[in-house]
């Protein structure tokens, strides 16, 4: 999806430390961890997990069609929260509105609360509309968007068809799966699941993986996220009750789990930071002075061999 109808709004990336700081700025102690499988025991080891978010490359059908066979069916009477995608850009956002407005008893903001009491009531259609036009809100999506470094307007020139990538949300509601997607005109049910066991998020691994392998083999073009309580707060409260227990096998794991999730939101700090700083200079800086000393190509062909060189471990640990 192209620029035109942004209304101000940026392109995210698909990150866990971007969709957690967001949800930080909206007043929400969740977290969003990357999720590499998903298989029962790296869902597990997340739990409780409130919804999935799925990043997938986006390809334009009729919003009126209804999903392929196996893909659940249109609910036009969804008895939760659901807004509509009404600009480009905001997917990311939007996909975190719309599973936070179906998880009951949420603590958040009075921004964001105000928000969701602003909306009650209203179609899907106008709900979209409302939270786009939040201004708080677009400004806290923006800052967590790289800056626009190079502007090529008035340029005249030709425009690209670029590949677009779309978020949705798979998330429970009532004792159904559904699926929750700003572009189509109404929620999609996949379906009850059983409470017992893994719950939903079994019926959400059938769902999810059934939709991947419409995807030809060795496609790198999806991601999956989980929106989750955040764990540090209860590790705390473990390691409290731990506490003179020198040697205690749960004390070190739990010691290392712990060290593992702060440095885990040290690292989305720093990319965060990084992400909103525009380095076009510092690079412009680097490759001039590269050049003037006469290493530039040198330097280029460096970095292709160990381009070429980490291609190729990629390739071997796939094979």
């Amino acid at each position: 999806m192209s620029d035109e109808d942004s209304s101000g709004w940026q392109l995210t990336e698909s990150d866990p430390g971007v969709f957690t700081e967001l949800l930080k700025r909206l007043g929400v102690p969740y977290i969003v961890d990357d999720l590499y499988s998903l298989e029962p025991e790296s869902l597990a080891a997340l739990q409780p997990v409130h919804a999935l978010i799925f990043l997938f490359k986006w390809s334009p059908e009729s919003p009126d069609d209804e999903p392929g066979v196996g893909a659940g069916h249109y609910d036009s009477d969804f008895p939760g929260f659901f807004a509509h995608q009404t600009v480009n850009n905001a997917c990311a956002t939007l996909a975190v509105v719309n599973a936070l407005g179906n998880i009951t008893s949420l603590p958040a903001g009075p921004q964001f609360m105000d928000l969701m009491n602003f909306t009650t009531g209203m179609d899907p259609q106008t709900c979209g509309m409302a939270i786009t036009s939040a201004d708080w809100l677009r400004e806290a999506h923006n800052a967590l968007s790289p800056p626009s470094a190079i502007s090529l307007d008035g340029l005249d020139l030709p425009k690209k068809s670029e590949e677009a990538y779309h978020f949705v949300v798979y998330l429970p509601v009532l004792g159904s799966l559904y699926e929750l997607d700003g572009l189509k005109p109404f929620p999609v049910r996949h379906g009850e699941y059983d409470e017992s066991g893994e719950g939903w998020v079994k019926k959400a691994r059938e769902v999810i993986e059934n939709r991947i392998h419409t995807y030809p083999t060795g496609a790198l073009e999806f991601s999956l996220l989980a929106l989750r309580d955040d764990p540090i707060p209860g590790m705390r409260r473990r390691l409290d009750g731990l506490q003179g227990l020198a040697g205690d096998a749960e004390l070190s794991d739990l010691m290392n789990r712990f060290s593992n999730e702060n440095s885990k939101r040290e690292r989305w700090a720093f990319e965060n930071s990084s992400r909103r700083h525009n380095h076009i200079g510092l690079v412009h800086a680097l490759l001039l002075a590269l050049a003037k000393a006469g290493k530039l190509d040198s330097a280029k062909a460096d970095a292709q061999r160990v381009m070429q060189e980490r291609l190729e471990r990629q390739r071997a640990m796939n094979s």
